[in-house]
């Protein structure tokens, strides 16, 4: 199993329809709030180099922003 991990804000609508990809698909995953968690935040700048949502990580491999196709062939699926 792949470990996913999500950075995301509660307004952002990206982030969301990654969350319900992800859910869709029965693909755990963690869910780190950058409104809440600044150590995250902090780890998401140092990881891409800027403050943009979402961040999807597959297994270390960083995606910004949500582009199914390619969610899709991080996950393997």
């Amino acid at each position: 199993m792949k470990k996913v991990i999500i950075y995301s804000t509660p307004t952002c609508i990206y982030c969301r329809m990654a969350k319900d990809f992800l859910t869709d698909k029965n693909i755990p995953f963690t869910d780190y709030d950058l409104t809440k968690d600044a150590q995250m935040r902090d780890e998401v700048i140092k990881k891409t180099g800027q403050m943009a949502v979402p961040v999807i990580e597959v297994d270390g491999e960083v995606m910004i922003g949500f582009d199914e196709e390619k969610l899709s062939q991080m996950l393997g699926i």
